[in-house]
């Protein structure tokens, strides 16, 4: 059971989302706690693609001033999420976890990262994930049990959450990309049904079976990441 002694990256998103809202707990306190963990165990578990860790620290810091300046707040204000590296970032390289796209960086986020930007989270950095969501599989391996597998290609993301590097984090499923990495990893998996928000600036194989994936550590934790999506956007790429 979860206390108040423990390091904040331990607590849960929406326990954590409530103090970062009263002033509680200061983003920048908790994503040096985040970026601690990830210096711990990235180097055995291996769940990032990207990570900029100053570019981190500058947006928690950017986050307590806005909240100090009485601005209102999004549901995931100061929250480090880890984004599957098949969503663009403008600010971070886009490679899609292939050799052939190294370095691509492009001009705009994907709608479901400007979503959570929206929602006031802070993006860490990118997670690990197969070659374009299906080929190469990651390095990733699982924080549980490192001789074992992790799952599919949203395995980074789910690695990151259960290993407390970050409390959320978006993948995507086709077939069982964020249930598989859940079950295996000891993470909650929701996928959303079709339609439930824009997967556009992401890389879709097969429009019709293309869903965000959301990776927490229990049910209200999904469901507080779930209400940062806009459903009234389409469900799939122009």
């Amino acid at each position: 059971m979860m206390t108040d002694s423990m390091p904040p990256n331990y607590l849960s998103a929406s326990r954590l989302a409530d103090r970062l809202k009263r002033g509680d707990i200061g983003a920048l306190d908790l994503m040096n706690a985040c970026l601690d963990r990830i210096a711990a165990r990235e180097p055995e578990v291996k769940a990032w693609a990207f990570l900029d860790a100053e570019r981190a620290r500058e947006q928690a810091r950017r986050a307590d001033e806005h909240r100090a300046s009485g601005g209102p707040l999004g549901a995931l204000h100061g929250l480090p999420i880890g984004v599957k590296d098949v969503f663009d970032t403008a600010d971070m390289p886009s490679e899609y976890g292939s050799d052939t796209l190294r370095g691509r960086r492009p001009n705009a986020d994907a709608d479901a990262v400007a979503a959570l930007r929206r929602a006031g989270a802070i993006i860490v950095g990118k997670t690990a994930t197969s070659e374009f969501g299906m080929y190469h599989p990651s390095p990733t391996r699982n924080p549980k049990d490192l001789s074992r597998s992790p799952g599919v290609s949203s395995a980074g993301s789910a690695a990151a959450v259960v290993d407390h590097m970050v409390p959320l984090a978006l993948g995507t499923q086709h077939t069982a990309s964020i249930t598989l990495p859940a079950s295996f990893c000891g993470a909650f998996a929701f996928k959303p049904s079709l339609g439930f928000t824009s997967m556009a600036g992401s890389n879709v194989l097969v429009p019709r079976m293309a869903h965000v994936g959301l990776l927490a550590r229990s049910i209200p934790d999904a469901c507080l990441f779930a209400g940062a999506f806009d459903p009234a956007l389409a469900a799939v790429q122009p």
